[in-house]
């Protein structure tokens, strides 16, 4: 079976198990585990920011990223198709306790300066105002497009110029800075903080990092641990993430093979795809999308369902060339 399904799947390499096995430990919640140290200290010399924390998720990046930067009852901007507003459980209302604001944002995912400016609420007698906006890069719902670092950057400077805070979901951001041949820290810098996921294309088992100033990630300490984050001999995990870093460079193989993938299925009959941008490929099926990848199934090949007629394809270091092409004669003996 060849699972596309996402770049999560993937299996720690030799070096990540050996790494893991012999990593140095200590206790994280109190702040003695070297091998989190380090990785925290690399991820923040990455990103070019102050200061990096270690949580189990990308999903509790982002929401402690929420609790962290906001009031109680404040609003948050947002993409409507965001995964911080989306795919997170309504973690937001939950967690933070505030009231998300959704932006369209054009169809690669887009937000525009000018909805910023519409969107924002001013703080009075009756409204408690917009506390954040949240941006994302890549963006998965729009099929992994990769938003320019000045784009990201003209829209933080519009909320920033109405004194509101900019996060920015980075869950596949080496892959954003892959797709343009850019060092991540550029689409980074406009922004207040950043989560970033080790554990999709760079293949970690588990992990994501929370990054921005000393005193944000200090304040957010204190929130990972009311989410239950607050781990202990937490470097078994830290090791294979550091591993992963080293897997950057390689994430242009993934956005090579996703073209090949998206120009194979573009050719069979009932499927229209549109070239990727980075590692996921968004296919549209004239069948519907349950059924579609229920005999994709049986053929030999896994994706997910994104819309009625829409399934998702991912490639990753699991997946070759010989795979690629096989995945294509699998869909296409399906269909």
């Amino acid at each position: 079976m060849i699972d596309l399904r996402s770049d999560t799947v993937t299996r720690p390499s030799d070096a990540m198990r050996d790494a893991a096995r012999d990593a140095a430990v200590g206790d994280d919640v109190y702040r003695e585990d070297p091998t989190v140290d380090e990785l925290q200290e690399r991820v923040a010399d990455v990103l070019g920011t102050e200061a990096a924390l270690f949580v189990p998720s990308g999903t509790m990046g982002n929401q402690v990223a929420g609790r962290t930067h906001t009031e109680r009852g404040q609003e948050v901007l947002c993409e409507r198709e965001s995964h911080i507003y989306k795919w997170e459980l309504a973690g937001l209302a939950q967690h933070a306790q505030v009231q998300p604001r959704t932006l369209d944002g054009d169809h690669r995912g887009v937000v525009a300066p000018e909805q910023v400016r519409e969107g924002y609420v001013e703080a009075d007698g009756h409204r408690a105002g917009t506390g954040l906006l949240t941006l994302e890069n890549t963006h998965n719902s729009k099929g992994g497009t990769a938003i320019a670092p000045e784009r990201i950057a003209e829209t933080a400077a519009a909320a920033h110029d109405l004194g509101v805070p900019v996060h920015l979901d980075g869950a596949r951001l080496f892959n954003a800075a892959a797709a343009h041949d850019v060092p991540a820290a550029e689409f980074v810098a406009p922004v207040d903080t950043v989560m970033c996921c080790l554990s999709k294309g760079l293949g970690a088992p588990v992990g994501s990092v929370l990054a921005g100033p000393d005193s944000f990630v200090e304040a957010a300490r204190r929130n990972r641990k009311l989410l239950g984050g607050g781990m202990r001999q937490a470097g078994m995990i830290a090791a294979p993430g550091l591993e992963a870093l080293d897997n950057r460079d390689r994430l242009t193989e993934d956005h090579r093979r996703a073209e090949r993938l998206a120009a194979g299925l573009d050719r069979i009959d009932g499927l229209s795809v549109d070239a990727p941008e980075t590692n996921i490929v968004i296919v549209e099926t004239d069948r519907p999308a349950e059924a579609f990848l229920d005999d994709c199934a049986a053929a030999g090949v896994q994706g997910v369902p994104f819309d009625d007629h829409v399934v998702r394809f991912c490639t990753h270091w699991d997946v070759d060339d010989d795979d690629v092409d096989a995945a294509i004669a699998a869909v296409e003996r399906a269909v």
